[in-house]
């Protein structure tokens, strides 16, 4: 057996998972940042004792303990380089959970801990047990509060030089009414975001445009959330169907950019704008098709991805496998 962590801005989630990648039993906490997050290790091994307990498992039953951190790290030496998020710069994490298991559990034995970048981790279990199998060459991306992308080159993840390759919600792909959070205009993220998606909707209504958003958020714009821009698309809104309409085009720019770069086997798609694919993927995949370059090659596959909120947790647990 062995333990995944999905250490998130917001939340911080484990699972027990099995040798086969399914995942048996999950625990969560909200993520506590007083302090630069100094909170964050005693959290993360009290979900390790209560998956444990709950399931009748000692710390000498795992195999290992994954954790995906949304920020770049050092694999090999388990080292969060920069995690934004949480404050955190060139923190040993590895070496601090062993600390806290051995003293939580009366040990001295080692457990073997590793450290991967959340997008990564999440790729690893798409391509290992869920949308990206028996793939060489694998992307998965995901649409949330920013866009994130994982990769999986010739069956292992390609972290890069610095740990820092795939920040493909950073690559430029046109200009926008409005900066990235990193200082920079035109970021992919900011056409193809659950953010980006609201900010539009929001830019709309203010310049004038009629919708029932404005009615299902009783006139406070702050409300408007993706989902209901969606749910406005559904039901012939204006500034929905605009909207969903710009996210379309933009989020098939940047995949095309990205086919054209890497020359994919799959590309799976996930985060939580993925609740509303059913509006969009089969535009998307069409508008994707009638911008590629090479026309007489294939498209490669492009997907909802399988695992959900839980790729991070199973790949996170499964990292041992690389």
């Amino acid at each position: 057996m062995r333990i995944g962590i999905d250490l998130g801005g917001t939340n911080i989630a484990a699972g027990l998972v099995n040798n086969d990648g399914v995942l048996v039993n999950k625990a969560n906490v909200k993520t506590n940042l007083n302090d630069n997050g100094k909170f964050i290790i005693d959290d993360m091994v009290s979900l390790v004792k209560k998956l444990l307990d709950k399931n009748n498992l000692n710390i000498n039953d795992l195999n290992s303990i994954g954790i995906g951190v949304p920020g770049t790290v050092r694999y090999e030496k388990g080292i969060v380089a920069e995690c934004v998020n949480l404050g955190w710069k060139e923190v040993p994490l590895a070496e601090n959970i062993n600390s806290k298991i051995k003293e939580t559990f009366n040990t001295e034995k080692d457990v073997k801990i590793l450290i991967e970048n959340d997008a990564n981790a999440a790729a690893l279990g798409e391509h290992l047990v869920g949308s990206m199998q028996d793939c060489n060459s694998a992307l998965l991306i995901t649409l949330g509060t920013g866009v994130g992308g994982g990769l999986v080159l010739n069956k292992k993840v390609h972290r890069g030089k610095d740990g820092a390759a795939l920040e493909i919600g950073h690559m430029i792909i046109g200009e926008n009414f409005y900066n990235c959070s990193c200082g920079n205009n035109g970021c992919f993220e900011t056409f193809a975001s659950a953010t980006a998606i609201i900010k539009y909707a929001q830019e709309l209504i203010k310049n004038g445009e009629k919708s029932i958003i404005n009615d299902k958020v009783n006139g406070d714009l702050n409300k408007i959330d993706a989902k209901i821009v969606f749910d406005s698309a559904r039901e012939g809104d204006k500034v929905g169907n605009l909207t969903l309409d710009r996210f379309i085009k933009y989020l098939a720019t940047g995949i095309n950019n990205l086919i054209n770069v890497l020359d994919l086997d799959v590309i799976a798609i996930g985060g939580g704008v993925v609740a509303g694919s059913d509006l969009f993927m089969h535009k998307l995949i069409q508008y994707i098709k009638d911008h590629k370059l090479f026309k007489s090659l294939e498209l490669c596959k492009i997907e909802k991805a399988q695992l959900g909120n839980d790729a991070g947790i199973i790949g996170s647990a499964m990292l041992d496998r690389i």
